[in-house]
């Protein structure tokens, strides 16, 4: 008898607490997921029991348990994806002579990971370390593409958690869906203005061995100065440093 199925299931559900910014139902990981409820109940249990979760009885949800926890602090620690992407990152500023950095998603929001400023360029406010909704950042909907529809449902499972700044951005869950059909197509993101004023930013996903988008590379200009053309140049450069990078964390 093969275990990978269910091991890959205990995975995707392990995956799916850790990007969530609050405890979630086990009928939403099920559906997210597309797990049988009475497999979904049967895999929780074991995450709880190895400490990998937690359940809350008296909200009926579940989230990220201790053990979790310990393995995320150990990552940290050690920070494998920002030694293997700062290289391609400085590469890539080196080329486009553009701000550029790297972002994870984290429930709703991205963190950023590495930001690479370019020569007489000017600081962004997506710094290392900082949380933006995910829905208004480049890197946040290069991420949120890669993802299912149910996924992004699981991500954002009420209207109420998509935020805007300043009014812009996805105010309904069908406007998002519909902003990541169109980065699908394209096959990288696009907002301008949207952070920072008179910035925009491309971005695109960095995709693991499954395929699943487990960071974003963003570059970052001003936008008076970059036609159309040469966004679409700066997505490409950006497409093949996110490429590279994940070569690099699957071998």
């Amino acid at each position: 008898m093969s275990y990978a199925p269910a091991a890959d299931s205990v995975l995707q559900i392990l995956l799916l607490l850790a990007r969530q910014a609050t405890p979630v139902p086990a009928g939403l990981i099920s559906a997210a997921l597309g797990l049988p409820r009475s497999t979904t109940y049967r895999l929780l249990g074991v995450l709880v029991e190895q400490g990998l979760a937690v359940y809350l009885p008296e909200e009926r949800r579940y989230g990220v348990g201790v053990v979790a926890y310990e393995i995320g602090s150990a990552y940290q620690r050690q920070v494998p994806l920002r030694r293997v992407a700062q290289p391609i990152l400085s590469r890539l500023v080196l080329q486009t002579r553009e701000n550029a950095h790297l972002a994870v998603l984290h429930g709703q929001d991205v963190y950023y990971v590495i930001e690479e400023r370019a020569p007489r360029r000017s600081p962004l406010v997506s710094d290392v370390g900082v949380r933006l909704p995910a829905t208004v950042t480049a890197s946040g909907l290069a991420i949120l593409a890669g993802l299912s529809n149910k996924q992004v449902r699981a991500v954002f499972p009420h209207p109420r958690d998509l935020v805007q700044r300043d009014g812009h951005g996805p105010g309904t869950l069908t406007e998002l869906r519909r902003i990541l059909v169109e980065v699908r197509r394209h096959g990288y993101s696009y907002e301008e203005g949207l952070v920072t004023p008179d910035v925009s930013s491309v971005g695109v996903a960095v995709r693991d061995h499954t395929g699943y988008p487990v960071a974003a590379i963003a570059i970052s200009y001003q936008t008076a100065r970059i036609s159309a053309g040469q966004r679409r140049r700066l997505a490409a450069a950006a497409t093949r440093a996110a490429e590279t990078l994940a070569d690099r964390l699957t071998h």
